[in-house]
């Protein structure tokens, strides 16, 4: 999914998009699950080099991938749809001037509770024994690019390295997920919920576990018959709400936390036992599924009001360099 966040950020999708011809090659493409170049241009009726100019346009966008791939007379270029989203914000943003980000291995979690079917890998290898759930502890668990579970949960401490005197305004999680079926299954919907320092911000359904196709970034050696990828969701708590994909699911906002400099922040993932769709969750990082990244965290922050006022001097003192004993 390609989040844009603001109407100038987009303005070179817009134009791509805004051609008849391409409308109809993502629609080809889509249909066709891919199709190559040759066979592209013979069924748009066009020649090869004015598709090429059409494809560089989307390519360039990210709407589109070119790979090569071997025929009968050699290589040929096969064009497929990157892109399963496109999300634009209307809404004015705010001003935010000071970001922090970081990023959170898929294996980095803090503690867990899960169960089987659950497993855990690396880009290389698997991580120990498919559904033993001891391997959840593993030391090579801080190598994995893929998890997944039934049900239970995985949390992470979300490091926090805003300046000193700074208060947070509003956290944005960015990761590919989807359900957890034995072996795959595209309709296998799972309420998959998000917490922060254990309180319920939100919950979405997953709707399966895919693998009709294998993952843009999943390793050769991973069979062919476990998840192959899973959909981007963007997580955004802020002082109106918390939001996934831009859409208002809860009113819990970020001044129910209170969370400045100082604070521990855990972020939850969990597949409760009582919910309605028990489906399982798993976790794509870098080396599998579509997206070539992990769990991206964004933190906005500004000054706490009263930070260099009177009766803070013990707050100010955090702040100072403090001597080595």
């Amino acid at each position: 999914m390609l989040h844009i966040k603001t109407l100038d950020d987009g303005l070179e999708i817009f134009k791509a998009l805004g051609s008849e011809i391409r409308i109809e090659i993502i629609k080809i493409l889509l249909e066709n699950r891919g199709m190559n170049m040759n066979e592209l241009a013979s069924r748009l009726n066009i020649t090869n080099g004015a598709l090429t100019n059409h494809i560089k346009k989307l390519e360039d966008c990210g709407i589109v991938s070119i790979s090569n791939e071997s025929a009968g007379h050699g290589n040929q270029k096969k064009c497929s749809v990157y892109l399963d989203k496109i999300l634009i914000d209307m809404d004015a943003q705010e001003d935010f001037k000071n970001i922090y980000q970081t990023s959170l291995k898929v294996g980095h979690f803090t503690d867990y509770d899960v169960y089987p079917t659950c497993g855990i890998a690396s880009g290389t290898a698997l991580i120990g024994e498919v559904d033993d759930t001891r391997y959840f502890a593993h030391p090579g668990r801080y190598e994995a690019d893929i998890l997944w579970f039934t049900r239970g949960y995985v949390e992470y401490i979300v490091p926090n390295f805003i300046p000193c005197g700074q208060k947070i305004d509003q956290i944005t999680v960015s990761l590919e997920i989807s359900s957890e079926a034995p072996g795959i299954n595209d309709v296998w919907p799972s309420d998959i919920s998000f917490k922060l320092n254990g309180k319920k911000i939100a919950t979405w359904t997953s709707p399966g576990d895919f693998g009709n196709v294998q993952g843009i970034f999943t390793p050769d050696w991973w069979y062919p018959n476990w998840n192959q990828y899973g959909l981007l969701k963007i997580l955004v708590i802020n002082k109106r709400g918390t939001f996934i994909d831009g859409l208002q699911v809860s009113d819990v906002t970020i001044n129910e936390f209170d969370f400045d400099y100082h604070s521990t922040i855990k972020l939850k993932l969990e597949v409760e036992n009582d919910a309605e769709h028990v489906g399982g969750l798993t976790i794509f990082g870098k080396s599998f599924g579509n997206y070539n990244q992990d769990i991206d965290v964004r933190i906005n922050y500004s000054p706490i009001a009263d930070f260099m006022g009177e009766g803070n001097a013990q707050d100010k003192s955090d702040c100072e360099p403090q001597p080595f004993s």
